[in-house]
């Protein structure tokens, strides 16, 4: 089955049971990826479905610190939840030790050293942990494995 059949099971099955708050994210990423669909005016596979839910946990990550930051305990509970929603339609997150692992196995296949070869690094090791791993603690790894 794919993520977007998934998807609209999922919402059927929620409407069902009368769960407001998980029909609503999961609405927010149909909606999400029907926009990119109509968009890009093709039909997104499960690697683009992926990517969509990714921005779209990205999101809520982000909303999460500013909402711990502003003390706003009520929406930092609201936000938790969704991200519990979203994260089954995601591949197995990559714990940081194995990050670490494919990274520098990364840094020897690409002979870097130091940080300019950065991008190089990047460039081969997005593709492998796309939708696996958030972008922004690659580049934390990488930078730190290149200093």
């Amino acid at each position: 089955m794919s993520i977007k059949d998934r998807l609209m099971a999922d919402m059927k099955e929620a409407m069902k049971a009368r769960q407001a708050d998980r029909l609503t994210v999961i609405r927010s990423m149909r909606s999400a990826v029907r926009q990119a669909e109509i968009d890009g005016k093709t039909d997104l596979d499960d690697n683009g479905v992926i990517s969509i839910i990714s921005k779209e946990l990205k999101m809520r990550h982000d909303s999460l610190t500013e909402f711990q930051k502003g003390g706003r305990a009520d929406l930092v509970e609201k936000t938790e939840a969704e991200i519990a929603v979203i994260m089954p339609y995601l591949p197995k997150q990559l714990s940081e030790d194995e990050l670490r692992a494919l990274v520098k196995d990364a840094v020897e296949k690409t002979g870097a050293s130091t940080a300019k070869d950065m991008g190089k690094v990047m460039k081969l090791i997005m593709p492998e942990v796309k939708g696996k791993a958030d972008g922004k603690l690659v580049n934390d790894v990488v930078r730190e494995l290149l200093n």
